[in-house]
């Protein structure tokens, strides 16, 4: 059962408006713009009173234990709280690929996917649209949605938005996209990103748990965290994997990423103009191992 369906429908309105709130003077994510977004102004994620949508889907590229027979059911957001200079999304996380929807929109897209048969709800990039994602749910659950929800998100959160989750998400799919604030900050334009995104993980930790697989080997319930191996190291590897052996769990579901390539602004950066190589992906599998951590899907 989903863990949504244990709270009552008072209790998700309540969340629902204790988020949407916070659109008023926006402090959604770690970039706390301040922004009233009600009033359809801006900060740094573009994002306004309404989600905006890339598109939606039965996806069966995920990770196998979210796929099954019948994919994860993927909705793609528009916009970014990130600008990573090598995202492999920037048309839709930067330049605003997608159609603004309104929540009741959204609790159809959910329901939809549901009725295709999808495993799960999985939310991309739903750092900033907690609140419209929140207002969708109560709408959805009422008309009968029951799959589990993924939050799969760059890493990038705030803490009491987190909160408001709590018994709503059932799996959290963070990146944890560097191991030092300043490689963060210079790629990612990101302020503290480890750090933050380090109590973010903690965080999501502390509501699910380890992953939990089914007998179907679909995802139930847990915490599993992607990490993409950047080149010459830069994604500081060896740091995110002592991180999570130590301070989450040595059962993380860590999934070593191979799959950079040089997309978007990154050709301005010489030091990721190129792939990795086989060699660079095995170290970092490596560095899992040495800190032992005990779930590496590759």
């Amino acid at each position: 059962m989903a863990s949504y369906l244990a709270l009552s429908l008072a209790e998700l309105k309540e969340r629902a408006q204790q988020a949407v709130n916070k659109l008023a003077d926006c402090t959604v994510c770690p970039r706390e713009c301040h922004v009233n977004r009600l009033q359809e102004y801006k900060g740094y994620c573009r994002g306004g009173r309404e989600a905006v949508v890339s598109s939606w889907g039965p996806h069966f590229g995920e990770e196998t234990v979210l796929v099954g027979q019948c994919g994860s059911g993927t909705i793609f957001f528009t916009y970014c709280n990130l600008a990573c200079c090598f995202c492999q999304n920037y048309e839709i996380s930067q330049y605003g690929e997608g159609r603004a929807i309104s929540s009741e929109r959204l609790s159809r897209v959910m329901l939809e996917l549901q009725d295709t048969g999808c495993h799960n709800i999985n939310f991309v990039s739903p750092s900033h649209y907690v609140p419209q994602i929140l207002e969708a749910l109560v709408l959805a659950v009422t008309d009968g949605l029951k799959v589990p929800l993924v939050y799969n998100s760059g890493g990038y959160d705030a803490i009491p938005t987190l909160r408001l989750l709590d018994g709503i998400v059932d799996i959290y799919m963070p990146d944890l996209k560097y191991g030092d604030d300043q490689t963060a900050e210079k790629y990612s334009r990101a302020p503290r990103y480890f750090t933050v995104a380090k109590e973010a993980v903690k965080e999501m930790h502390r509501q699910v748990g380890d992953l939990q697989v089914n007998e179907q080997g679909i995802a139930t319930r847990g915490l599993l965290v992607r990490h993409l191996v950047l080149p010459q190291g830069l994604a500081g590897t060896e740091a995110v994997m002592n991180f999570l052996a130590a301070e989450i769990s040595p059962h993380t579901f860590i999934n070593v990423m191979k799959q950079y390539y040089p997309a978007h602004e990154a050709k301005n950066y010489p030091e990721l103009s190129r792939r990795i190589s086989p060699a660079e992906h095995i170290q970092a599998i490596n560095m899992a191992r040495e800190a032992n951590l005990r779930r590496i899907y590759t």
